[in-house]
């Protein structure tokens, strides 16, 4: 496959990266790592995800030259970070779409979910990998490809973001192997968690609605599943401070007794997303996660539905008693 990928890219001039609908840590570090390695061979990269980066994201150098504007024209895409149709779905309307079937399309992924994009791809899936950028290096590498201090930078971040700074059950001694090499490369982790913590201060307004947000947690099948419901009026009022989501998720899987945390947004269009994160005791996020369209990793995952919020919670419930009871 790798051979494919070099192949196909030693004929483009033009690269299109993409990024699904629900950027994070992996998938903006390696697009912009993308962009780094293949502009330092010549190569002209446009940056395309269908929404806003997030605003807990912007520590990464180059965030802002991501657009949500389709490019006139391309000779060959990536896409970052996912295989999921239903996640890219706001990349494969019909006239962007005609373009991705045309030309050479690869897919740099990690997660254990089978993609099913409906067009050929060049397919570079490792689930053994702790991030998609922890991928890349080893392609840049096995290819020759020049990874710059820059480069190095943002691999390291992708790794760390998906790896919770090297501390997850997917982290392997040959992660930490790898991020000390890009260390060598002119990756500083200081200087990367320093730019992190300046972004993650929080206003006395978000610190406020994270209380909230943990009042409202609902339990369920006797405190093992946790989750909370963020509506689409705080959506749109908070998320550009922080991700609602992400502001209480790691709290709530922290609770004694819970074995699955879950967050639910809803949006004025019927759409429920769901963010599951799951405990060593029972890695069942992406079983759950699975049941309703979505996928990830054992431990973290997430899906996205279109169905009454109350089915959501019946279902949710449901779903994760029987991956429970599967699991012992």
């Amino acid at each position: 496959m790798e051979e494919r990928f070099f192949k196909a890219l030693r004929d483009a001039k033009r690269v299109l990266v993409i990024q699904a609908e629900n950027p994070d840590g992996d998938s903006l570090g390696s697009a912009l790592a993308l962009e780094e390695v293949l502009g330092g061979i010549d190569k002209t990269v446009a940056l395309y995800c269908p929404v806003n980066i997030p605003r807990y994201l912007r520590y990464f150098t180059g965030w802002d030259r991501v657009s949500d504007l389709w490019p006139n024209a391309a000779d060959m895409a990536i896409i970052v970070d996912s295989a999921s149709a239903t996640l890219l779905s706001r990349a494969l309307i019909p006239e962007q779409l005609a373009l991705l079937k045309k030309i050479p399309v690869a897919v740099f992924d990690h997660h254990v979910t089978p993609g099913d994009l409906p067009f050929r791809s060049i397919n570079l899936v490792d689930p053994s990998m702790v991030a998609t950028g922890e991928l890349l290096f080893n392609v840049f590498k096995n290819l020759q490809l020049p990874i710059t201090p820059a480069a190095a930078e943002l691999l390291t971040m992708s790794i760390l973001s998906d790896s919770l700074g090297l501390t997850s059950l997917a982290t392997t001694s040959q992660t930490v192997r790898n991020v000390a090499e890009l260390m060598d490369l002119g990756a500083d982790l200081g200087q990367i968690e320093n730019r992190r913590r300046q972004l993650m201060r929080k206003s006395p307004e978000i610190l406020s609605y994270k209380a909230k947000l943990i009042e409202r947690i609902e339990y369920y099948l006797d405190g093992q599943l946790a989750l909370v419901t963020i509506p689409w009026e705080e959506i749109e009022r908070y998320s550009d401070q922080y991700n609602p989501s992400m502001l209480v998720i790691d709290e709530i899987r922290l609770v004694e007794g819970v074995r699955l945390a879950a967050a639910l947004k809803t949006y004025p269009d019927g759409r429920i997303t769901g963010k599951l994160r799951a405990n060593a005791d029972a890695m069942i996020a992406e079983t759950v996660a699975g049941a309703f369209g979505g996928g990830g990793h054992a431990y973290a995952a997430g899906f996205r539905v279109y169905d009454s919020l109350d089915n959501v919670k019946r279902e949710l419930v449901q779903t994760t008693d029987k991956a429970l009871k599967d699991q012992e």
